[in-house]
């Protein structure tokens, strides 16, 4: 059996997307499942938008969430005369021609037809004139006229292609430049691709990219084309939608192994199962597998997702992964005289990395900022749980969460007030606002003398 070679090929004319991160994803699974290799190729011939700026983002993007290519990735841009060598061998072939066509007379052309009610395409008009070369022709292949063309597509099956419907496309410009097709199907031979796991908006590109295979004597190759990643409208998932690129899901907090494991999910499944690995993906996934529908992104099951990932995290992981975030808000996680008892009761206190970061401040600098609503609702204008709970802590000895929760108890009892309105009151002084861990354990991680501190520092607000 020959080796399995995928390849993911981005252009470098922006960040790293959610959407190519799941294309990528699935050619390296698919690769690894069978013991194969992964290679990524930056398709830069569109000099005018593509940057070293961005392609360092993609290779580092892909490398920092462990999709590394197994060989160093190649530059379409650097290639120009292997692509000139394969042009000519078309030519020389008698299966390309030179075409002069100018934009007026191939608009006025395509003007006639769709007043025609006909499919707007090249007629051909230049294919048997056996034009030359000169500063004014573009090179086109010679589509078959007819018959036609099946795409079988694992995903998909098999898809039938008119060859009347395919014009023979410009394969290099007047400035010998090559296109688009002509570079990706001599690149995926080069490499030695066997499998192309692209999106299904490259449908129509396939039968083109088949017929310049045919034409080169080239093996044809296997094709996988995925559903696109919809936002919750059912349309492409775009920014309005929400955040697009992946270091933007990443400097939120976001793990490497929750967004694998959420772009997975888009668009293929395993049971009802949920959480997976890298690992389990190489070992679970099936190609054949995907779904043809459109795959909706749902931010709320990466957050979900988030959440369980961390907390399958041993604690040292845990912090490893915490700690830049608490460095970004000038924290230094192992000055807290309870790190680790602090650590584990707010893991949980959030979805996501940075969220949880923000609640951790509170614990480590003075409260900036009171949640006026929750002052509103728990407080008012009356102070006086706040003064009593006071007096009563201060004079509490033994300083533990056991200790603390019996002495809250008793007051609300001798009271007759609920929890919440003994508890919160004091989860605003201690951390501004009404959310925290069990009123004991954050009372805890606090020392006493903070605590009366925090106190009077409301009750100074609040008065």
């Amino acid at each position: 059996m020959k080796k399995v070679i995928t390849r993911f090929a981005p252009s470098p004319t922006g960040t790293l997307h959610i959407g190519g991160v799941r294309t990528a994803l699935f050619n390296y699974v698919y690769a690894k499942k069978y013991d194969g290799l992964f290679l990524v190729r930056i398709e830069d011939t569109d000099k005018e938008r593509s940057t070293k700026e961005f392609e360092k983002n993609i290779l580092d993007s892909l490398d920092s969430i462990g999709l590394t290519p197994d060989l160093k990735p190649i530059n379409q841009s650097e290639r120009n005369d292997i692509y000139s060598a394969a042009a000519q061998k078309l030519i020389d072939s008698d299966q390309a021609y030179y075409c002069d066509c100018s934009v007026e007379e191939l608009d006025s052309m395509r003007a006639e037809q769709q007043a025609k009610g006909l499919k707007p395409q090249y007629d051909g008009r230049s294919r048997d004139l056996n034009l030359p070369k000169s500063d004014n022709t573009v090179l086109r292949l010679k589509t078959p006229l007819e018959g036609e063309i099946i795409v079988k597509d694992h995903v998909r099956g098999d898809i039938i292609f008119n060859n009347s419907e395919l014009d023979d496309l410009i394969i290099l410009r007047s400035d010998g430049s090559p296109t688009y097709h002509l570079c990706n199907v001599v690149d995926d031979y080069e490499q030695g691709v066997t499998t192309v796991i692209r999106g299904e908006d490259h449908i129509s590109n396939t039968p083109r990219q088949i017929h310049i295979q045919r034409a080169l004597g080239y093996p044809e190759l296997e094709y996988a084309h995925l559903p696109l990643v919809l936002g919750s409208d059912k349309k492409r998932l775009s920014k309005r939608h929400a955040a697009t690129s992946l270091e933007e899901y990443k400097a939120s907090g976001y793990l490497d192994s929750a967004i694998l494991n959420t772009l997975a999910r888009l668009g293929w499944s395993k049971g009802e199962k949920e959480v997976f690995y890298l690992d389990d993906l190489i070992k679970d996934f099936e190609i054949t597998e995907v779904q043809k529908a459109g795959a909706i992104f749902d931010i709320s099951k990466l957050d979900y997702l988030n959440a369980q990932h961390m907390a399958n995290l041993d604690y040292h992981e845990f912090i490893t992964e915490l700690e830049p975030f608490l460095s970004q808000k000038g924290i230094d996680v192992n000055s807290h005289a309870k790190t680790q008892d602090l650590i584990e009761s707010m893991r949980t206190s959030a979805n996501t990395l940075e969220a949880i970061a923000s609640n951790l401040v509170c614990y480590f600098k003075d409260v900036e900022e009171y949640d006026a609503k929750a002052i509103a609702k728990f407080i008012g204008e009356s102070d006086e749980i706040l003064l009593d709970l006071k007096d009563r802590l201060s004079n509490l000895n033994d300083w533990d969460e056991g200790s603390l929760d019996k002495i809250l108890t008793k007051y609300r009892e001798e009271k007759e007030l609920s929890v919440p309105k003994v508890n919160q009151p004091l989860r605003i002084a201690l951390t501004g606002s009404t959310n925290s861990p069990s009123l004991g354990m954050t009372l805890s991680l606090f020392a006493k003398e903070e605590v009366l501190k925090r106190i009077d520092d409301l009750l100074g607000f609040i008065n």
